[in-house]
């Protein structure tokens, strides 16, 4: 969510403004440090050559981070009726319909487990990574104002629309776990594998929320074009059908997809019904971490710029 209101830029401006006098001019950025009396004055300059990731900024303004990923939890929910049971909502209204044409009319495999909890155990990842994007490729955007005024890790807005994503994870968690008592299934040691899971998921979705976010602030055809990718992406991905259900030919295909391991786990570790495909899980989280690493370089490549494209 944006900033809607001078006000909310005037309410972040301490927790921006707190740790150092900056000038801003672009960013990537050296820090550049003159003691001055009573005053230290850090210079930002940008770098001349591959830009550093600079991650430790992250830790110094964590408290940002975490000021704007409640900032959006509350803008999400303000002034609707059911609040944040629009949470639970989403996932399980989708799961209904899926349930009906693929798991009733069409007859799509579930490989013994009851359609409506094996759709869901899909769509609580997918809903997650999927609104972590929309909402991460407009962030910048919708923190134009925030960009201009003050200096302060751009890599935070796409991060924390993110963050504010898993409120609506463990909310919407609670329907699953509810399904799995009503039709009987337990737990078993593979659930130990579920923050692993989870952390990929969090990892993957912050690495194509940054990528997005950068190339929407841009480009602003990807705001038209990433509706219809992201559909695409989920008909690409083991949601509606098991990934057994792919001809052997094309599994290769399927693997390639990071969101197949991590789905495909999710279910193996809260549903039991089948064992780790650990090569797959193993390809999903390399090409995660790869995404993760190349979006961080492109983002901080392209913030120079963002001040004045915004």
């Amino acid at each position: 969510m944006g900033l809607t209101s001078n006000e909310n830029v005037s309410a972040l401006e301490p927790a921006v403004t707190k740790q150092t006098a900056t000038i801003t001019e672009a960013s990537p950025i050296r820090h550049t440090s003159y003691q001055v009396p009573d005053n230290p004055l850090v210079v930002i300059a940008p770098t001349k050559s591959w830009v550093a990731l600079n991650l430790g900024d992250l830790l110094t303004y964590r408290e940002l981070l975490y000021f704007l990923i409640w900032r959006d939890v509350k803008v999400r929910y303000k002034q609707t009726a059911l609040g944040a049971a629009w949470a639970i909502i989403q996932p399980l209204f989708t799961m209904l319909i899926f349930t009906l044409f693929f798991g009733r009319l069409a007859g799509i495999s579930s490989e013994g487990i009851p359609y409506p909890i094996f759709a869901y155990a899909g769509l609580l990842p997918w809903t997650f990574f999927s609104n972590a994007i929309s909402n991460g490729s407009s962030s910048l955007i919708g923190d134009s104002r925030l960009i201009t005024k003050v200096y302060f890790p751009r890599m935070v807005i796409p991060i924390a629309a993110v963050g504010a994503g898993l409120v609506d994870f463990v909310i919407a968690f609670i329907i699953l776990v509810g399904l799995m008592a009503y039709y009987g299934i337990g737990l078993s040691l593979n659930i130990l594998m579920l923050p692993v899971l989870v952390l990929l998921l969090t990892l993957l979705a912050t690495g194509v929320a940054m990528w997005m976010s950068a190339l929407n602030l841009k480009y602003r055809d990807v705001r038209y074009a990433l509706p219809f990718l992201i559909q695409l992406w989920m008909f690409a991905s083991p949601i509606i059908y098991p990934a057994s259900l792919v001809p052997e030919r094309w599994k290769w295909a399927l693997a390639l997809n990071p969101l197949t391991g991590i789905i495909e786990g999710f279910r193996a570790s809260l549903l039991g019904y089948r064992n780790f495909d650990w090569k797959t899980l193993t390809i999903s989280a390399v090409i995660t971490l790869i995404i993760l690493i190349y979006s961080a370089y492109t983002f901080r490549r392209m913030e120079k710029g963002f001040a004045d494209i915004v």
